[in-house]
Formats: C-alpha cells, sequence, structure tokens
C-alpha cells in the first residue's frame, strides 16, 4: 500500500537532515519481499527522532504478519464508515499531538496517515504487515480527537478497524500467546484478585532487590518486565459496602463501578469515592459481581468480548435502581459513554438499553463538579501537577471539572505540564504490547511532571499513576502520586498534608522500585 507523501517537506528529503538514515526490514519468513528500506523521518517541531522509530519501522521486534486473507482488508461486519474516513481533510493539526508521530516523525504513524491507510482497505487493498503494523502502534489516546477542527471521529474508526483486524489478521504465534495472556487475565477482577496474595508475598519478601541485581530480569520477555516494573505496591484491601448512607441530605443515589484493575490494585481509590460521595450527600450501591466493562477489549478490537462483558454490566447495574453511575477511572467511564455505539446492531432491545446505562454515566469529578459541594474542605497546602488521563480529557472532554474541585481546596496550587495533550505511553495495555515506545512516552511525562516543580502528581487513571510514577522511580525521581478523589478525601476528612503527601509516596498503590545502588549495579550489568 503505497505512504502518502509527507506533509513535512524535510521529511521528503531525509538526507537533507539525517545523510543515509535508513533502517533495512527484514525478510519476512512467511516468503514475502522486504519492503524498500523506510526513511527515518525527522520528529515535529524539531525534537529528535526517539531512540525506538528503528524499531517501529520493523514492528518493535515482533515477527512479521501473516499473508491477510484474500479480497479486500474488511468484511461486511461493521467496517469503517467511509463517510467518517471523508471528515479528515489531512489539515495536519493532529501531528503534534499525536504521541507515535511526536515520537518517530512517520507520516503513517499519524492519524490521518492511519485514516489513509484504512480508506484503501475500504478501497478493497488488502492489508499487508506494514499496515497492520501502524494500526498496532496507535495507542488510542485521542488526542487527535480534540485537535481536529474538522470533528473527525477517529475513536470510531480506529475501533472498528481494530474489529476487522482481530478477525481477519494471521498474527505470529508468540504475539496470540501475548495478547492471549493479557487479555485473559487484566479483564477479570476474580483472576487479578487471585493474584494479589503472591504479589503481597513477593513484595514483603524483598526479593525484587537481588533479583534485579542478578540480571534475571532482563532475561525475561520485555512483557513481563513491565509487568513486573509497574505493579504497584500492595496493601489491605478495604471490603466497600454493599450500601453506604449519605451524610447528611441525601441528594441522589448513585453506583459505583470498581473496575478491575482499579479493584485490585487501588482499592483505596474506591474507598475514598464511597467517602468523598457520602460526604457530599449521596447514597452510594456497589453492585456485587458486577465483572469488567469491556473498554480493554473494545480499544483493542476484541468486539465479542466487549459486547460480552457491556451486557453482563448493564444487567447488573439496571437492577441496581440507581440514578448515576460514577466511574473513577478515566478508560471505563468513556467506555461505558460508548455502550450504545457498541451494542448498536445487538439483537433485540440491547441498543436501547446500551443508550440508556451510558445516559447515566459521570466520572467523579464530572458528577461532584456538577452537584456543587456540600463537605467543608480543610486546608491542604501542596503544589499539585494535574495530569489529563486521555481518555478523560480527550474522549470525555473532562477538563476543566477536576481543576475546579482541585482549586476549590484551600492551599492547592495548580501547575500546568507542558505537552498535556501527549499520552503518557500507558493506553490500557499499550506499555505490556508496546514497551518501548510506552517506556519513551513515559520519560516524557514524567519530565513534564517534574519540571513543573510541584510536591504531588494528580491523576485520574489507574494506568495513567502506574506508568508515570513508576518512570519517575526508574529514574530516581521518586514523587508522590494521589487520584483526584483522594485529595478530595484528604481535604473533606482534614487529614495534614503531610500524611497524603506520604500515603501519596509509600503507601499502597505507589510504585516500588530498586536503589540507586541496585540500578546502577544492572545498569553496569546490562553493559558488559
Amino acid at each position: 500500500m503505497p505512504e502518502p507523501t509527507p506533509a513535512n517537506p524535510a521529511a521528503a528529503n531525509p538526507a537533507a537532515t539525517n545523510p543515509g538514515a535508513t533502517t533495512p526490514l527484514p525478510a519476512d519468513p512467511a516468503g514475502w519481499a522486504a519492503p524498500a528500506p523506510v526513511p527515518r523521518r525527522p520528529a515535529p517541531l524539531g525534537t529528535p527522532v526517539a531512540p525506538s522509530a528503528a524499531g517501529a519501522t520493523v514492528g518493535l521486534g515482533m515477527p512479521a504478519y501473516g499473508p491477510p486473507p484474500p479480497g479486500s482488508a474488511f468484511d461486511a461486519h461493521q467496517p469503517p464508515d467511509a463517510a467518517l474516513v471523508g471528515d479528515c481533510v489531512h489539515c495536519g493539526f493532529c501531528l503534534p499531538t499525536c504521541p507515535t508521530y511526536v515520537l518517530w516523525g512517520e507520516e503513517m504513524d499519524s492519524p490521518r496517515g492511519r485514516i489513509d491507510i484504512i480508506k484503501a482497505g475500504l478501497e478493497g487493498d488488502a492489508f499487508d504487515a506494514s499496515s497492520v503494523r501502524h494500526l498496532d502502534q496507535c495507542l488510542g489516546c485521542m488526542a487527535c480527537v480534540t485537535a481536529c477542527p474538522s470533528g473527525v471521529q477517529y475513536d470510531k474508526l480506529i475501533e472498528s478497524t481494530r474489529a476487522q483486524l482481530e478477525r481477519r489478521t494471521a498474527r505470529p504465534r508468540a504475539e496470540r500467546l501475548l495478547r492471549a495472556l493479557v487479555y485473559g487475565l487484566f479483564p477479570y477482577p476474580r483472576r487479578l484478585r487471585l493474584l494479589r496474595g503472591p504479589l503481597r508475598l513477593y513484595q514483603a519478601s524483598g526479593l525484587g532487590r537481588p533479583i534485579a541485581r542478578s540480571g534475571l530480569l532482563r532475561r525475561l520477555p520485555a512483557t513481563l518486565q513491565a509487568m513486573e516494573a509497574l505493579a504497584p505496591k500492595l496493601g489491605p484491601a478495604p471490603a466497600l459496602p454493599e450500601r453506604t448512607p449519605a451524610r447528611g441530605t441525601r441528594r441522589r443515589t448513585v453506583g459505583l463501578l470498581t473496575g478491575c484493575v482499579q479493584g485490585t490494585f487501588f482499592p483505596d481509590v474506591n474507598a475514598a469515592t464511597v467517602r468523598v460521595l457520602a460526604a457530599e450527600g449521596c447514597d452510594v450501591v456497589v453492585p456485587r459481581r458486577q465483572g469488567c466493562c469491556g473498554a480493554l477489549s473494545a480499544h483493542a478490537g476484541r468486539a465479542p468480548e466487549a459486547i460480552g462483558f457491556a451486557r453482563h454490566v448493564i444487567e447488573t447495574f439496571e437492577r441496581s435502581g440507581v440514578d448515576t453511575i460514577v466511574v473513577n477511572a478515566a478508560g471505563c467511564g468513556s467506555n461505558l459513554k460508548e455502550y450504545g455505539h457498541q451494542l448498536r446492531d445487538e439483537p433485540g432491545d440491547w441498543a436501547r438499553r446500551a443508550e440508556q446505562l451510558a445516559a447515566k454515566v459521570r466520572d467523579i469529578t464530572e458528577l461532584l463538579d456538577e452537584m456543587g459541594p456540600v463537605a467543608p474542605r480543610h486546608p491542604l497546602p501542596v503544589s499539585i501537577a494535574y495530569q489529563d488521563a486521555c481518555h478523560l480529557a480527550h474522549a470525555q472532554a473532562v477538563r476543566d471539572q477536576p481543576r475546579r474541585l482541585l482549586r476549590g481546596i484551600p492551599g492547592v496550587t495548580l501547575r500546568e505540564l507542558p505537552e498535556a495533550e501527549i499520552c503518557c505511553g500507558s493506553a490500557g495495555t499499550y506499555n505490556l504490547l508496546h514497551p518501548e515506545p510506552a517506556a519513551e512516552l513515559g520519560e516524557r511525562k514524567a519530565k513534564a511532571v517534574l519540571g513543573t516543580g510541584a510536591g504531588l502528581m494528580v491523576t485520574a487513571n489507574p494506568g495513567c499513576w502506574m506508568q508515570v510514577a513508576t518512570t519517575l522511580a526508574r529514574m530516581g525521581e521518586r514523587m508522590p502520586v494521589a487520584h483526584t478523589v483522594q485529595v478530595l478525601d484528604a481535604a473533606i476528612r482534614g487529614v495534614p498534608v503531610e500524611r497524603l503527601l506520604a500515603q501519596a509516596l509509600d503507601g499502597p498503590g505507589t510504585a516500588l522500585t530498586t536503589s540507586p545502588a541496585d540500578r546502577r549495579a544492572v545498569q553496569t550489568k546490562g553493559s558488559r
């Protein structure tokens, strides 16, 4: 499939800025001819091309994909909408907000480049390994949706395209196994809870430090290394009552989605959410056996799986009789709000029920801002770097509400991040499936956080929390990190700021890391 002419004039002549910088692609093991060498294009805004740029053009070290089925790239079941493709006018406003384009300066790793790939598929082209790779490398952060002046619904395009890829692309065996592991674990709260005991024992034993010194971790696959590094410190998991009454006058009855990763690795966030909602006059219902919302599956194109999860959540919350469904994880909230679109072709009345549920969904900050505060706030003299979670800011357009709530706490000073629109690299499971570029984006975001000089980083998504906190720790720059609702909870309960910061640095949910001496030992061992 031909690539469009790069918008950056310098990119048309890479030798002008980087003479001879080409990366030959290996021959395809399935017998396809290797494509011509792909020039490395300079990253936008004068930034250097990231170290992973060469790897990005050869599938990040993954084996090549098998040939696609005969005929078109898409089948007749919910293909990407050609009308949505036609909305893109290739203006380029999306380029500086796209994480992979910022890293690599590669046109086909930009939103408009990927839209060209989708358009060619709709016109009858079959996807080759390169096309699939460029689509896979999208983080799905939706920053381009915010930036686009033409209102291109890239979120709908990439999700429907990935569902087609999952059905019609013959992935290599190693990648199939990796995806089976990731998606067979993280969307299942019960399976995650089974890991809590062994993981807490591993953390308490201190085995991580000698294992890191031995260099054993470096021999593991990159995905397993990422899993080990990202695992947060685990503490007790407080059980949430099925119903918590409002304090004072009841203003609303809400149901809480506890989430998979949030409920397992960050139970303190759910507990803080219940306390804050009750303090603000809400009866809080926590339905039992609510299960996964399907966000990870939907964003990865695993449509039947995502729909199964969605139907279960709809049934669960219909029985709860709540006015509002509150979510404290950005990715989950954006997914629930798209249930009507996801279940649009389901038989029976599922589409109507999905729309009704989606209309009830609110992010915790969205609801609290909408209701207005009634619980008094105690002072918290702290400077906060608020990090926008992509699926909150871009997918849900919830940006001002968390800032207003934080500024409403006496003593809080907000500091904005440079490049706030650039994803941290977590992106659901992206940092597990594509650990190298995810690590580069994580370091970029960590440096932006440090550059604010703030004493506390606050975010609204467990993936962002783990990604940035772990990156900061790896850089030797540990920093307190907390969820927005934890800061509100501390202010309402009158928790001293010193205690809040101590818990955000070393309490449950915080990053684990080896000491500086251990890091030096690992680096020395790796350089020999």
